[in-house]
This record gives C-alpha cells, sequence and structure tokens, in this order.
C-alpha cells in the first residue's frame, strides 16, 4: 500500500501517527507486504519523512531531486525500490507536458497555474492525465509520481508553482 499523502492540520495531537496505523492496519486486513510512502525534505508537497520514522518505518534508498523510500513492512519480503531510468523519462518530452495523476486535490490548481503561466510567454502545455500503474512507471518523471512538470526534456517541477514563478522559470529556458 502507498501512502500519497498526509495532511493534517493540528501537529503535535498525535493525529498523524493515528492515520498512519489506521493505513498499517488497513495494510494487514487487505494481506498487503507493507506500506511505503515518498518523502522529500526539500518541499512541503510531500509528507515529512521524521512522523514516518517514528512509526516504525525504515528509509530504504534515496532517489533523483532529493526524494527517500521508505517502507514499514509486513511480511518478510524483497525491498521496494526506485527505477532508476529517470534521465531516459524526460528525453520524449521536449515540449511544455505537465504529468499527473488525480490522488491530490491541489493538482488542478497546479496545473492551471503552469498553464497560464506558459501562455504568458507563448508556450502551449499539454497536460497527461496517468490513469495507470504502467502508465505511472513509464511516464512519470520523479519517484513521487503525482504531479510532473517538464520542459525540453528538463523536469521544471514536482510540486505546485506559482504563475509568476512558472513563467520565471520557462523564461530561463526558452
Amino acid at each position: 500500500m502507498v501512502i500519497h499523502c498526509l495532511w493534517v492540520n493540528k501537529t503535535g495531537k498525535g493525529y498523524a501517527s493515528k492515520l498512519i496505523n489506521k493505513c498499517i492496519q488497513d495494510a494487514k486486513e487487505q494481506n498487503k507486504d507493507g506500506v511505503i510512502v515518498v518523502t522529500n525534505p526539500d518541499t512541503s508537497w510531500t509528507p515529512s519523512k521524521e512522523v514516518f520514522i517514528k512509526n516504525n518505518f525504515i528509509e530504504l534508498e534515496n532517489g533523483p531531486y532529493g526524494f527517500e523510500l521508505l517502507v514499514h513492512k509486513l511480511v518478510d519480503v524483497s525491498n521496494p525500490y526506485f527505477p532508476r531510468d529517470w534521465e531516459e523519462r524526460l528525453k520524449p518530452f521536449k515540449k511544455l507536458t505537465v504529468v499527473r495523476t488525480q490522488q491530490c486535490p491541489f493538482v488542478d490548481i497546479a496545473t492551471d497555474n503552469v498553464v497560464k503561466g506558459a501562455s504568458k510567454l507563448g508556450i502551449d502545455a499539454e497536460v497527461i492525465d496517468i490513469k495507470s500503474r504502467e502508465e505511472l512507471l513509464r511516464l512519470s518523471p520523479t519517484p513521487y509520481g503525482i504531479y510532473g512538470v517538464i520542459y525540453k526534456n528538463k523536469l521544471i517541477s514536482f510540486h505546485r508553482l506559482t504563475v509568476h514563478s512558472t513563467t520565471k522559470q520557462l523564461k530561463e529556458l526558452v
């Protein structure tokens, strides 16, 4: 089972741990091998690693762009891992492309900001909605498969940008 997001409004009350433990319980009831989460200390777009470590997750590896893979195993199986073909995944994306899943309520806002920022520069944006695990494994430009912005074979962002910051970053590549 994968935790993509952990959002708690009031910190310090144990709510995050309760949600994580509920997820672990659900994974047990569904006979899953364990629970994984991808974190990144450089952005608030991903969950914080510390609360998972506190709840008996272990860090397995680091990926590109600061991503970390953590796991809470329920059975003795081989470890999950990040793919190694990140640079290859960027090669097909010459025009501005947003690759996304609808697993976050902020994905539409993030996409709209990129489209608006790009239009200020006369750049058209393509949006690819990932609908299957196979598409995710083939197209996601980062280990955090929720959202990615690619232009001229470069990762622009894996988190929400403002219209202004989108325009600023794209200007540097035009």
